[in-house]
């Protein structure tokens, strides 16, 4: 599973169930030298990452008129991964691409924060560098992953429903100049980094485990030996249910031999 309980909430599981979140997560690369040119140019300030991942192909202009206008408001230069129509508002400081490097970007000692919609990847890499993040829920298990985060204290979370340029901008304010959602993505990331073993080893090694030991049928619970209406516990609810029948059949029964009996002796009477 994709889950690392540093993120994800505490529940019980089974042996056979390996968790390896942040498993796609790895060291920043240099940026192509455009982007390096553009990042190093954003001075003390630094830069915020935006992306909406690949599902969504482009939020309607409306939206990203307010999202253009609240960056413009800022003085960090802004990278976002735009495939839609080229807001009117757009700030100078903004530099629209189509595809960027997100986890070589987040890694960049320049970066200051990430307005993501809160896919698990870009939580993940976010983590794993430690940037804070401005969380723009649109579908899925998004608003899942951002109230995660959120109780975490590394995520300002906003309704794109109810966006405006101000509230946008700041949002985003509050997530840069704020240390305690720095600190405590930087808490975070401490804890995923401290494992015994990186979660892509433990992958690779638990599916050759399960290859070698031909499935690996001691790891798993007596629940897949069961047949399917056992599983379901349908022989208890036929079983419960017919005594329920039973005693109800039987209650009847009773009832109606104690009137019919009843009724013989009043009928005797008045013979």
């Amino acid at each position: 599973m994709r889950t690392d309980f540093v993120f994800e909430f505490p529940r019980p599981t089974m042996p056979n169930v390996v968790y390896i979140g942040g498993f796609q997560c790895k060291p920043s690369k240099p940026l192509p030298p455009d982007l390096e040119e553009f990042v190093q140019g954003s001075g003390e300030h630094g830069v915020v990452v935006m992306s909406l991942g690949t599902l969504v192909k482009g939020l309607p202009s409306e939206i990203t008129s307010e999202i253009a206008g609240g960056f413009a408001q800022l003085p960090q230069r802004v990278i976002w991964r735009h495939l839609g129509e080229r807001p009117h508002n757009l700030g100078n400081n903004t530099l629209l691409v189509k595809w960027l490097p997100q986890n070589d970007l987040l890694g960049h000692p320049k970066t200051r924060a990430f307005v993501a919609h809160g896919g698990t990847n870009g939580i993940y890499e976010a983590i794993y560098h430690a940037v804070p993040v401005v969380g723009i829920p649109l579908l899925f298990d998004q608003f899942e992953n951002m109230l995660r985060l959120k109780m975490r204290g590394a995520a300002k979370v906003l309704d794109v429903t109810k966006l405006d340029s101000q509230g946008f901008s700041a949002a985003v304010r509050e997530v840069l100049e704020q240390t305690s959602y720095r600190d405590n993505m930087q808490r975070l990331s401490r804890l995923h980094k401290d494992q015994p073993v990186q979660p892509q080893d433990s992958a690779l090694f638990w599916i050759e485990y399960v290859m070698r030991h031909k499935g690996a049928a001691h790891l798993r619970t007596d629940s897949y030996k069961m047949p399917w209406y056992s599983y379901h516990s349908l022989d208890v609810m036929g079983f419960l249910l017919a005594v329920v029948l039973a005693v109800g059949g039987a209650v009847v029964l009773i009832i109606r031999y104690l009137c019919s009996k009843l009724c013989r002796r009043q009928k005797s009477k008045h013979e």
